[in-house]
């Protein structure tokens, strides 16, 4: 079977050629202000490295811009985001995991700075929708020139957020295991693995969508307006309810994120709902936006109309696309 990844779209303009050429100095976005800039890195996610706030300084010397780089360390990484959010800057840019971007939009929240979430981890579902790139530096570049506001919805579980997809159930297991394989991390997937089987996720799950009758499902996809294709408003959740034939198959399924073509299936129907509640005799595992956690065996999930204001290149990428088939629906 072939294993599907979130694949990377890539956007060409005129300037990406010259993004690193050092050229001389370069206009700004028309669409709004920035006169301060704060860029967040940690150099120790997946794809960051320890010369990135280096690089991060050279391409911001570019623009008429004042800028800072604070490189994220870990015990002291809550009060440096806090610290620049509080600063105000114009625009917060995130270079980390997908972990570290939900939390700075998190905290940011609809009346904050401006978010722009590099990608700096490895799964980077949030900047590949935004940006349409796996490449931050390109990614930096797009949102300096051509940015601008655009709100981010998303859901909210747990107090935890997610912007892109939220994972339910069974195949939320598999989750580190996968992308330690994707990563070429063999012997860290076999010991995932077997953490996976040893924790199996036993019996179906019973999902509540905004009140109504509850239904039974192996695992239960939620995705954002911003990547679903089956919503052109942001009136809630996406919500995807999967009987697949293994855990493998619903992962790759809902781990891709921007769906499109099994709904092309007349059997599949989707629903949107604002307030989710899913049940089960244990802890239930999840994926929110990539990153694996554990949510207590009875817990609701709530849309986010207006979780933060992010800096979008003008006009937006457009989604990238992933495929699948699903099994049921409610």
């Amino acid at each position: 079977m072939t294993e599907t990844t979130l694949p990377d779209v890539e956007i060409p303009t005129p300037d990406d050629a010259a993004q690193d050429s050092g050229s001389g100095p370069r206009s700004l976005t028309a669409h709004v202000a920035i006169t301060r800039a704060v860029v967040l890195v940690n150099p120790l996610s997946g794809s960051v490295g320890p010369r990135a706030a280096a690089e991060v300084e050279a391409i911001l010397a570019d623009y008429p811009c004042e800028a800072e780089v604070v490189e994220l360390v870990g015990q002291t990484m809550d009060a440096q985001i806090n610290t620049a959010i509080a600063s105000s800057p114009d625009v917060l840019f995130v270079l980390a995991g997908d972990g570290t971007a939900r939390a700075v939009a998190s905290r940011a929240g609809p009346n904050g700075p401006l978010v722009a979430p590099l990608p700096g981890g490895t799964m980077n579902m949030l900047p590949k929708a935004l940006y349409g790139t796996a490449d931050w530096k390109v990614a930096l570049r797009r949102a300096l020139e051509h940015g601008a506001p655009q709100c981010v919805s998303g859901g909210s579980v747990e107090g935890q957020a997610f912007y892109c997809a939220g994972i339910f159930g069974s195949p939320a297991l598999w989750a580190p295991a996968r992308e330690a394989m994707r990563t070429g991390k063999l012997s860290l997937a076999w010991t995932y693995g077997r953490r996976a089987l040893r924790r199996a996720f036993s019996g179906k799950i019973r999902v509540e969508l905004d009140g109504g009758r509850a239904r039974r499902s192996e695992a239960l996809v939620l995705i954002s307006p911003m990547i679903s294709q089956a919503m052109d408003e942001s009136v809630g959740l996406e919500a995807v309810a999967m009987n697949p034939v293994d855990a493998a198959q619903a992962f790759r399924l809902a781990a891709a994120a921007l769906f499109s073509d099994w709904r092309q299936d007349p059997s599949v129907m989707t629903q949107p709902a604002r307030r989710i509640r899913i049940r089960a005799r244990s802890r239930i595992p999840a994926v929110l936006d990539g990153e694996p956690t554990l949510l207590p065996h009875d817990t609701t999930v709530t849309f986010i109309p207006k979780a933060f204001q992010a800096l979008v290149p003008e006009p937006l990428p457009p989604e990238a696309s992933g495929s699948g088939t699903a099994g049921d629906v409610v």
